[in-house]
């Protein structure tokens, strides 16, 4: 189990957040709390529904999480490593955009035999509210 640094009600009422921004085409940016809290949790979330440390998943400049069981690496750059700035992430998160649609735009920067999120995305979470 991942350690949590962002209380559950928390990141649930920052993703409701940002989702209704984005209903009312409103996008946060990547700067704004809510935001930033939102994509944090997700990532959480991804390493609660994925635990493991074979593939690192980095949403720059706001966080990164390892996740999905596999080899574990030490020292240095991982095997496997997902880049996904934090609007993908948070539309690949929820299901806004499928795996196969990001990678065929180029909007995710994969490394790896493992680096892949396709059968863990979209995460599934309670009280979020689409």
């Amino acid at each position: 189990m991942s350690r949590r640094r962002i209380k559950h009600d928390d990141g649930i009422d920052a993703v409701n957040s940002v989702i209704r921004a984005k209903e009312q085409a409103n996008e946060l940016d990547h700067t704004d709390a809510l935001f930033v809290t939102a994509v944090r949790y997700l990532l959480e979330e991804l390493a609660e529904v994925a635990p493991g440390n074979s593939v690192e998943v980095r949403v720059p400049p706001v966080g990164a999480t390892q996740c999905i069981e596999g080899p574990r690496h030490t020292r240095g750059t991982p095997p496997n490593v997902v880049e996904i700035s934090p609007k993908v992430w948070f539309d690949l998160a929820l299901g806004y955009r499928s795996w196969e649609q990001a990678t065929e735009e180029h909007l995710v920067s994969s490394s790896g035999v493992r680096a892949s999120l396709d059968e863990v995305l979209p995460l599934t979470l309670k009280h979020v509210q689409r």
